[in-house]
This record gives C-alpha cells, structure tokens and sequence, in this order.
C-alpha cells in the first residue's frame, strides 16, 4: 500500500462506489460504522418522506390543486397555495440532501486516501472532535445559514414564484401558473406603466436624497459636538438621544398629528397670518409638502445613530495631521475635505450602502405619516408619496393583487 513505486489505480475503490450508490455504505467498509450507520439513516428518512409526502408535494408544486373546494357540500378541495408552499419546501430538501451526498462522497474519498497512505482510519468520535477543533468556524455559520435559508431565502422564493400565478385574493378557490402575464400587465397597461415610472424615479431620489441628508446631518451634528468651543457637551448629546430612542412610529404618528390640517404647527401658521386658510401639509392632494415632512422626519430618526457612529470614528483621528494642515495653511473646510472626510467614508462605506437600501425599503416613513388611503390622479392605487414597497403593500394588502 504504501510502496512509492506502486503506480495508483485510476478506479476509484470500492468503498467510493458503494458510497455513491448509498450513503453510508463505503464508510461502513472503513470502519466507521457510526458514521455509516448515521448516513444511512438519513438517506433512508429522505427516501421515507419522498415517498410518503415529498413526490406529492413536487408533483403539486407543478399542478396547484385539481381538486375545487365546495364548503356547501362539505367539500374541502386542494389548497394551492398551501400545495405551493410544501412543493418549495420540498425542492429545498432535496439541493440539501444533494449537498450532504457530495459530503458524503468527498468524505470517503478523503477516508480512503488516508488508507492508502496508511494512517489510521478516525473513529466517529475522533472525526468529530477534529471538526470542532480544526473547523469550528464551519460549525459557528452553519446555524445561521440554516436559519437565513428557512426565513430570508424560502420567503423569497416563495413570494417570487406568487407573481407566476393568478393568485388574487384569499377565496379557497384554486390557483394556476400564469406565466409571464402579471409581468405583461405591469410593462403594458398604461396606469401602470406610468405609476411604476413616476414611483420608481422618487424612490430613487428619496433614497439618494435621504442617505445625503442624513449621512452628512449626522456627520456635522458629531463634528460640531467634537469642537473645541462648544460646552456642555454631554448635556447637548442627551437630545438626539431622545430622539433616537423613541420608537420611530411613535414618532412619525406624533409629527402626523403635528403637521395635519387640525395639527398646532398649520393652526399656528393661519393663526399669525403666515400661510393662506387652505394651505396644508398633509392632505388627499399634497405632493412636495408631504415628501419635505418625509426628509424632515427621516432625518429626525436617522440622523443621531449616524452622529454617535461617526463620534466613534472621529474619536481616532490623528490630530498630528490636521496640526500639520493648519501649518500648511489649509482652512477649516479644506481640513473636512481632505482629511475628515476620507477617513470617516472609509469606515463608514458600509453603513453608507445599508442605510441608502434602508431607505429605498422605507416603508414606515409615508405610511405613517400618510395613514388613509389617498389617490390621486395620474396614479394607479397609489399616491404622489409612495415608494414601491407602500404601493406593492396597496397592491396585496388593499387590493389583494398578490400576482
């Protein structure tokens, strides 16, 4: 076995073919009967569920149900959506079981080898103390893939492959595959075509204009607090504290009723003669006023945990550099421009991308600021305030048009 000369078999042994054939078998062969036995076991529950629920369920992921329910005649049906669901499931199961079958197969192969250079084969034990010691990082991102698959990834799936179908409302009525034709509806009827252009291009600039208000606001609140002149510093951070800590609908309901027609901010501005009698903030017509109020409360939310952030940050500058800036000559916004702000983007990168795509997904701003139902014309279910996630919300929540 171990002779340098022996040219190696280009046929894999045999406890390789019997592992390919089933798992498990290969590293019984090898001694490893725990290891086998628990192999075999799983290939064999696998089996028992494909053939007690998991062909059903695939073959009803493809038909949806044939079966009408009739609750007169005490006739049930086929829950296509609940059919939809277990058939994902079920796909998921098996690229799971695909993946531990490769395992399986790359574990003895690598058993094998250790044979043939005459190591000892681990026992089950053995194996696994290797594995917690040598590969504990394998162990530590397994449990929360595992739970980003069951509640990120399937949720996904399964939400992507609603929009396939002419699921429309909650009626126990059976579903069926639709194709390409919610597809075809939203890129061809003209109310739709124009409302997902006009929300598509504010969701985009509310996304970018909020990022830059709230990054910079944040920015500028931590430098002013980090100055050599101001006072009281301690005291002054308490209030965007405040603000940060309160629950953010709480805060968006208190600025609705604020801000509304029977609010004490528009009362104030007729009552001194500032604005005309019909001017409002928020109404059923409101369009740049009401995305204004969104910057603002945006800001208000957002703007301190950005400030503590970038304190952090700036509590690690080099204050050598900016003593050499000032030598050189260099002024105040020079000083931000050449040195703060590269060394604050660098760490901050990150939080940068998270909070833009927070912000595209912003789904609490405007609807709690704008609660009731509001349309106007030139858009479909929606109004001039919307984001996308508040008019797909319309869309299946209000309107039950899941597809």
């Amino acid at each position: 076995v171990c002779d340098p000369g022996r040219k190696e078999s280009k046929f894999s042994p045999y406890q390789v073919k019997l592992s390919c054939i089933f798992m498990g078998l290969g590293q019984i062969f090898c001694r490893q009967y725990i290891k086998g036995v628990l192999l075999m076991i799983l290939e064999g529950l696998f089996i028992f569920f494909l053939a007690v629920a998991g062909v059903s369920n695939i073959i009803g992921l493809f038909t949806l149900g044939t079966v009408e329910g009739v609750p007169m005649m005490g006739i049930e049906g086929d829950n296509s959506v609940a059919m939809l669901t277990w058939g994902i499931v079920t796909i998921f199961l098996c690229l799971l079981f695909v993946l531990a079958y490769y395992a399986n197969i790359k574990d003895i192969i690598f058993t094998t080898g250790e044979i043939r250079k005459g190591k000892k084969v681990k026992t089950f034990f053995e194996s696994c103390s290797a594995l917690v010691n040598g590969k504990f990082y394998f162990l530590t991102l397994t449990v929360p893939l595992v739970f980003v698959l069951i509640f990120n990834i399937m949720p996904i799936v399964f939400t992507a492959t609603i929009a396939f179908t002419d699921y429309n409302d909650l009626s126990p009525e059976l579903i069926s595959w639709a194709g390409l034709n919610s597809f075809k509806i939203i890129f061809t009827m003209s109310e739709y075509v124009t409302t997902m252009g006009k929300i598509l291009a504010w969701n985009f600039l509310w996304a970018f204009g909020s990022t830059f208000i709230n990054y910079f606001g944040g920015l500028g609140l931590a430098l002013l607090y980090n100055a050599k002149c101001v006072k009281w510093k301690r005291v002054w951070r308490i209030f965007p504290m405040l603000a940060y800590a309160i629950p953010s609908f709480i805060t968006l309901r208190a600025f609705n009723f604020m801000f509304c027609d029977a609010g004490p901010i528009v009362g104030l501005l007729k009552e001194w003669k500032w604005v005309d009698s019909n001017f409002t903030i928020i109404s059923f017509d409101s369009k740049w006023s009401i995305r204004l109020l969104g910057f603002f409360c945006c800001a208000w939310i957002s703007i301190p945990s950005i400030m503590f952030l970038s304190t952090g940050i700036l509590s690690n500058a080099n204050n050598d550099m900016y003593e050499a800036a000032r030598l050189d000559g260099a002024n105040g916004f020079q000083q931000f421009l050449y040195l703060t702000l590269p060394f604050v983007l660098f760490a901050t990168t990150p939080i940068i991308i998270s909070t833009f795509i927070a912000n595209f997904n912003n789904f609490s701003i405007f609807y709690f600021l704008r609660p009731e139902e509001t349309l106007v014309s030139g858009y479909f279910n929606a109004n001039s305030a919307d984001l996308l996630i508040n008019w797909m919300y319309r869309l299946t929540v209000d309107k039950k048009l899941y597809a």
